[in-house]
């Protein structure tokens, strides 16, 4: 069972509190009524299926109620960081490095 933090409650809980709720931080058309058909469906179905670290979104669904964004991990499905929704995407590579260090200190 992962153990998720919201960083609107502050507090480490249950993932059956919360549901996911696909990738976060998806360029969307700017006028998706002007679009052609291919390129809707490129944006509305396909994703990524990375195996690595990856951005997704959640949402506190029995708690605050919020959406929130997470760097998981796919493989080990371990959650490095969660984030308010609305700000930027972390850099990825110094996620890694800085979990990298923390082990090596332990």
């Amino acid at each position: 069972m992962l153990i998720i933090r919201c960083p609107y409650c502050e507090d480490d809980r249950s993932e059956l509190e919360f549901r996911w709720a696909g990738e976060a931080h998806i360029a969307r058309p700017e006028n998706i009524a002007e679009i052609s058909d291919e390129a809707f469906s490129e944006f509305f179905f396909m994703r990524d299926n990375t195996k690595g670290l990856i951005f997704e979104r959640w949402r506190h669904i029995h708690g605050c109620g919020r959406f929130f964004n997470a760097a998981r991990h796919t493989v080990s499905d371990r959650i490095y960081l969660t984030y308010k929704a609305g700000e930027p995407k972390p850099d990825a590579d110094a996620i890694l490095e800085t979990a990298n260090d923390r082990g090596a200190s332990k």
